[in-house]
C-alpha cells in the first residue's frame, strides 16, 4: 500500500464582535475584579450572564454581583496544555458554581495533579496581573479553604463602570493533521507538475475539480481522472478591500471563481495583471506559477475574447 500523505493544517482567524449591555458589563466587571451575573424572572442567577432568559427568551437586564469564590461541580484533567490555553503547565478544566450563582463557569484550575482535584472542591478566582476586559482577566482558579460566604452574590449591581468594554477580538484556531485521501492526493501530485486534474462522475459525466472521490450530485464513487485547464473563465468575483493578517498582498485585489476548461465546478483564485475595475464575468484567464510553487500564485487575462454567458451560467 502506498504511504498516505499527511500535513498539518491550521485554520485561524480573529473573531471580532460588539457587545450588548449585559456582556459589556460582565467583561468590564472582570477588568475591575467584579463578577456579575444576570437574574432571571424566576430568581436564578446565571454566570456567565446571557442577554436572554434561556427558558422564557425574555430580555435579561437585572445584574447581580457574585463572589469570586465557588465550588467545583465537575472537572477534567488536561495533561498536555496547548498554546494559548490559560496555563502552560498541566491543569484541570473545571466548572465552578460561584457563590451566589445558579450556573457554573468554565475555566482552568491550577492544581499540582489530578489527585488534588475533586467535585465539591472550594476554589477562588486568581486575577490576572493585567486586565483588559476579557475572560482571561480571570487567570485561573486556585484551591480555597474557606466556606461559602452566606449572602455573598445577592447584591444588585447597576452594571455601570467607567470606560466600559464595548467590543472584543477573539482569536479562533483549529489545528488538524490533514490526510487528503486518494482523489485529492492525485490532485496535489498533478499540481506539483503544474497540471490540474479532476474526476468524472460515471453517471452524470460531470468533472469535479478539486476531486473528492465521489460525485456530490449522484453520490457515486469517481475514479476516472480528467486533466482540465490550464485556462479558464471567471464566473463571478469580488474585490477585496480589507487586508488580511499575514497575507502579503496589497489591497484592493480580486478573488474569483474560475471555471477551468473541461471542468464542471469552479474553483477560486486571485486575479492579477489587470486593474480591479476591469475584471468581469466571462474574462478568460490562465494560471501564473512561481518558482517551486505547488499551486498557481494567481490568474491573469489570456487576451482572448470573453466567454459567452451560456458557457458558464451553470457554474455561478
Amino acid at each position: 500500500m502506498p504511504e498516505v500523505p499527511t500535513a498539518p493544517l491550521v485554520v485561524e482567524f480573529p473573531f471580532t464582535r460588539s457587545l450588548g449591555p449585559v456582556q459589556s458589563a460582565f467583561l468590564t466587571g472582570l477588568r475591575e475584579r467584579t463578577v456579575l451575573g444576570a437574574r432571571t424572572s424566576d430568581g436564578r442567577v446565571l454566570v456567565p450572564p446571557v442577554e436572554y432568559d434561556p427558558v422564557t427568551a425574555d430580555d435579561l437586564r437585572d445584574l447581580v454581583e457574585v463572589a469570586a469564590t465557588g465550588t467545583v461541580t465537575t472537572w477534567a484533567w488536561n495533561a498536555e496544555p496547548r498554546p494559548g490555553q490559560p496555563l502552560d503547565t498541566p491543569f484541570a478544566w473545571v466548572l465552578v458554581r460561584l457563590d451566589g450563582a445558579d450556573t457554573a463557569l468554565l475555566h482552568a484550575l491550577d492544581a499540582p495533579g489530578p489527585d488534588a482535584v475533586r467535585t465539591g472542591l472550594r476554589v477562588r478566582v486568581r486575577w490576572a496581573a493585567e486586565r483588559t476586559g476579557a475572560i482571561t482577566d480571570i487567570a485561573c482558579f486556585e484551591s480555597y479553604d474557606g466556606e461559602e460566604a452566606p449572602g455573598r452574590g445577592a447584591r444588585e449591581h447597576d452594571g455601570r463602570f467607567a470606560d466600559p468594554v464595548t467590543g472584543i477580538v477573539t482569536p479562533a484556531r483549529l489545528d488538524y493533521t490533514h490526510s487528503p485521501g486518494r482523489a485529492q492526493s492525485a490532485y496535489l501530485e498533478a499540481l506539483a507538475a503544474h497540471r490540474t486534474v479532476g474526476e468524472r462522475c460515471p453517471d452524470c459525466r460531470k468533472v469535479y475539480v478539486p476531486p473528492r472521490g465521489a460525485c456530490p450530485t449522484c453520490g457515486v464513487a469517481t475514479s476516472e481522472r480528467v486533466e482540465v485547464g490550464p485556462r479558464g473563465t471567471v464566473t463571478t468575483f469580488c474585490v477585496v478591500n480589507i487586508k488580511a493578517k499575514n497575507l502579503a498582498i496589497d489591497v484592493p485585489y480580486v478573488y474569483a471563481h474560475i471555471a477551468l476548461d473541461g471542468a464542471d465546478l469552479a474553483l477560486h483564485g486571485r486575479i492579477a495583471g489587470i486593474p480591479c475595475d476591469q475584471v468581469r464575468m466571462g474574462l478568460r484567464v490562465e494560471p501564473v506559477w512561481t518558482e517551486g510553487a505547488r499551486y498557481p500564485d494567481h490568474y491573469r487575462p489570456t487576451g482572448e475574447a470573453d466567454a459567452p454567458y451560456d458557457t458558464y451560467k451553470e457554474m455561478l
